[in-house]
């Protein structure tokens, strides 16, 4: 079955409320967003890769098929068996990357776009936790779901066995096979180049 929309660092915890608080202040999606304008300036590279780069990888090229899976911001369980025989898009990221906020919007577009088309989308959240995922959703207009894999690391190994996962944000394209067929290193700027890697993957025969 495929994941309803919805449905589909991490160092210390703090209690749920103060969480909540503190990201609805730190959570802004307004210009002054110091995040935001920290990576703008060039002075948050620790977070992305120096060089924006897209990859596509031939089919005859592409390595095992990935399993991978883990639990969403919402307590649901999800396994990429569930969206096996659709492409799928892996976003890697975490609320507190500068260039993460600035695709999220790109990265939404792009999924209303396609979600007609046998296509799912699912981030996989690096470093934080529940709460603060679901904020972060909120305050950007995210309606995919996301892994919450900061405490397990279980899908991002599962992804470094077969292909480099950079610092965020990295999103790949999965053929419907399970495969990696393309990866973007670093935010998607627009949505054009994902959805034409997107389109590319959906032309192939399972």
């Amino acid at each position: 079955m495929s994941v309803p929309a919805r449905t589909l660092r991490g160092a210390r915890r703090l209690g749920a409320a103060a969480l909540a608080a503190a990201l609805a202040v730190g959570l802004s999606a307004c210009s002054s967003d110091p995040t935001v304008d920290a990576f703008k300036n060039g002075e948050e590279k620790a977070y992305t890769s120096a060089d924006f780069r897209v990859e596509s990888i031939p089919a005859a090229k592409r390595k095992a098929p990935v399993y991978f899976g883990g639990v969403t911001e919402d307590g649901e369980k999800f396994s990429s068996d569930d969206i096996r025989g659709e492409v799928a898009v892996v976003n890697f990221w975490y609320a507190g990357c500068g260039p993460c906020r600035i695709e999220a919007k790109d990265l939404e577009a792009t999924w209303q776009k396609h979600r007609g088309d046998d296509v799912q989308f699912i981030g996989v959240n690096i470093y934080d936790q529940a709460d603060t995922a679901k904020a972060f959703a909120k305050t950007y207009g995210v309606t995919y779901p996301s892994l919450i894999d900061a405490t397990t690391g279980e899908a991002k190994l599962a992804f470094a066995a077969v292909t480099p996962i950079q610092a965020p944000p990295t999103t790949l394209v999965l053929d419907r096979q399970g495969r990696v067929s393309a990866r973007i290193i670093g935010p998607i700027d627009g949505t054009s180049i994902l959805s034409t890697l997107i389109a590319d993957a959906l032309k192939e025969k399972a």
